[in-house]
């Protein structure tokens, strides 16, 4: 059987082709990527954008495409954050709906956050546990704490990501250090108040955009390059350098610095590499960034059903 998963998150809408794998793995098809920003002023005004929705279900119509060309089974369509926030919702799945003639999936909080764990621990062997997988995406920040067995111990899934903090915060080019300030305020707030105990990771896995950008940056690549990206180690010192860099520049410089990096993710890299400096400081330890996340648990899930 072959599947096929689509994740739209706040900034990303993301495509999985896969076939069963052995054991517990997936036979990776196709893979692809689109920044679409469906979350674009979603946290000030609660309804999609018809902007947004727009390069959306541009994007859709790509993914159905390729879909009917590869022969896939069985479609799931995972929406997140930005889904859950909105008023005109109806909209939206009435035009996935007319697309790929499947229901869009709002997942909650806690599921996505499963599947987070899920998927991050299909990347690799980890060394150590308790392992804690964070996944910052535009609209929320997913904190996973868990055990090398995939057993769940705690999970959170905090209203603070890359596009909701840059426009909520973050509203300068660059930032003001006053709106710099708030920014920490609020974000140190919802993480201790998550009642995630961070410090008790053994192991920590950053998955999804901003974390793999980050390596990207770290590493000085001008082009991405998933293989490099997979596995990579960031310090922490790295973290708040890049932080500390990303939020004293105009986005202009920051796309003249880093050509990799597309605009839609140029925007908001600062407010999503702050989230993962505030992160870093109460683990203390370097971060292993991984290419699977939740598209990959998903997935895995779906093959397994």
């Amino acid at each position: 059987m072959r599947v096929a998963v689509i994740d739209c998150g706040t900034n990303t809408i993301r495509l999985l082709v896969a076939d069963p794998g052995t054991g517990n793995s997936l036979n990776e098809v196709e893979r692809r990527l689109e920044l679409v920003r469906l979350g674009q002023g979603v946290d000030a005004t609660r309804r999609f954008h018809p902007d947004a929705l727009a390069r959306t279900f541009a994007a859709v119509d790509t993914y159905a495409a390729r879909i009917r060309d590869l022969g896939v089974d069985r479609v799931r369509f995972l929406a997140t954050s930005a889904a859950r926030d909105v008023s005109n919702r109806d909209e939206f799945f009435g035009g996935v709906r007319e697309r790929l003639g499947i229901d869009v999936d709002v997942i909650s909080g806690d599921e996505e956050a499963r599947l987070s764990f899920l998927g991050a621990l299909s990347g690799g062997p980890v060394a150590a546990g308790p392992v804690l997988v964070m996944d910052v995406g535009g609209g929320s920040t997913e904190l996973i704490l868990g055990d090398l067995d995939g057993s769940v111990r705690v999970a959170r899934s905090l209203d603070m990501g890359s596009v909701r903090i840059r426009e909520r915060f973050l509203a300068g080019d660059p930032p003001t250090a006053a709106e710099v300030r708030a920014a920490r305020d609020f974000v140190d707030g919802l993480l201790d108040s998550s009642g995630v105990p961070i410090g008790e990771a053994a192991t920590w896995i950053g998955v999804a955009g901003t974390t793999t950008s980050l390596s990207a940056l770290a590493q000085g690549l001008t082009t991405y390059d998933r293989t490099r990206v997979h596995n990579s180690l960031v310090e922490v010192a790295e973290i708040d350098r890049l932080a500390e860099q990303l939020l004293a520049m105009p986005v202009a410089d920051v796309m003249a610095t880093y050509p990799m990096l597309q605009q839609l993710r140029a925007e908001v890299i600062c407010a999503g590499a702050l989230i993962v400096a505030q992160v870093a400081a109460r683990v203390g330890e370097p971060m292993t960034v991984r290419e699977t996340d939740i598209l990959d648990g998903a997935t895995l899930e779906l093959l397994r059903r």
